[in-house]
C-alpha cells in the first residue's frame, strides 16, 4: 500500500497581482519614528485616524499630516461621526481651509465594542456623506467590513451594525475600502458592479508580526494596517487627488 499522502498547503497570496501594496492607516497609538522610511518602504499613501465618532478627535492626526507630504506620501484622515453636525466640523479640523480637498477622506463605518451606542446607523451614515459632499465637493471612502456591509453580524464576533447597504445608497457611490484578512476580498452586495478601490488585508502588522506571505515591513512606524489599492501609482495619485 503506498504511504499517506499529506495535502500541501496552498501556496501565499501573490498580493502583488491583487493590487498596488503601498497605503497604510495608522492611529494615535502608532508611534511614528521617521515618515522618511516609510516612503522608502514604497509607501505612497497614508491615511490617519481623525476621530472615533463622538467620543474623541485624534488630535495625532493634524499634527501629523503635514509630514508625510514632506516625505512625497499622501495624507488622508479617516472620520467616523454620527450626524451631519460632526461631519462639518470635523472636515474644518481635517481638511484644507478653502477649495477642494486634495486629499483622501475616508468614513470608517464599523461597530464601537468600547461603547455600542456610538455606532452608526444607516441614516447617520448616509447623512454624513451627504454633508461632507455639500461640504468639500467629493464623497469619502467608505471603509466598512463585507458582513456589515450586508446587514449581518461578523461571524465569531456577535457584533453587528444597524446598517445594511443597498446599491441605491449613496455609500454605494463612495469608493469602497474593504477590510477583509482573507486571500482575496469579498465584496459587499451595494458595490457589486464597481468592486473595491482599497483593500484592507492585515492589521496591526509590525517587524515582529508580519502579515502573512509579507516579506516586506513598513519601517519608521511601530505598526500599521497594510492596504492594497486597485491600481497603478499614478492612478492612485489621482484618486487620492480627487482628479479622476
Amino acid at each position: 500500500m503506498a504511504p499517506y499522502q499529506y495535502p500541501i498547503a496552498p501556496p501565499p497570496p501573490d498580493r502583488a497581482s491583487l493590487g498596488l501594496d503601498a497605503v497604510i492607516d495608522i492611529s494615535r497609538s502608532v508611534t511614528v519614528s521617521d515618515f522618511r522610511l516609510v516612503r522608502q518602504s514604497n509607501i505612497l499613501g497614508v491615511i490617519h485616524k481623525a476621530s472615533e465618532g463622538g467620543d474623541y478627535a485624534d488630535a495625532a492626526c493634524a499634527a501629523r499630516r503635514p509630514r508625510p507630504r514632506r516625505r512625497a506620501c499622501c495624507g488622508a484622515p479617516i472620520i467616523s461621526a454620527p450626524g451631519n453636525r460632526r461631519a462639518r466640523s470635523r472636515r474644518r479640523s481635517s481638511s484644507p481651509s478653502h477649495g477642494r480637498p486634495r486629499t483622501l477622506l475616508a468614513l470608517d463605518l464599523e461597530a464601537n465594542e468600547n461603547n455600542p451606542s456610538n455606532s452608526m446607523r444607516l441614516d447617520q451614515a448616509e447623512a454624513f456623506v451627504q454633508a461632507v459632499a455639500e461640504a468639500t465637493g467629493r464623497l469619502p471612502v467608505v471603509y466598512v467590513h463585507p458582513t456589515w456591509a450586508n446587514g449581518d453580524p461578523l461571524p465569531g464576533s456577535g457584533l453587528s451594525l444597524d446598517v445594511r447597504i443597498t446599491p441605491e445608497s449613496i455609500l454605494a457611490r463612495c469608493g469602497l475600502w474593504v477590510a477583509d484578512y482573507h486571500d482575496s476580498p469579498e465584496i459587499p452586495l451595494a458595490w457589486a458592479a464597481t468592486g473595491w478601490r482599497l483593500w484592507q488585508y492585515a492589521g496591526d502588522e509590525s517587524a515582529g508580526r508580519p502579515a502573512y506571505a509579507q516579506t516586506s515591513i513598513v519601517r519608521g512606524v511601530s505598526h500599521c494596517d497594510r492596504n492594497l489599492f486597485n491600481g497603478d501609482a499614478a492612478a492612485l495619485y489621482r484618486f487620492w487627488s480627487a482628479v479622476d
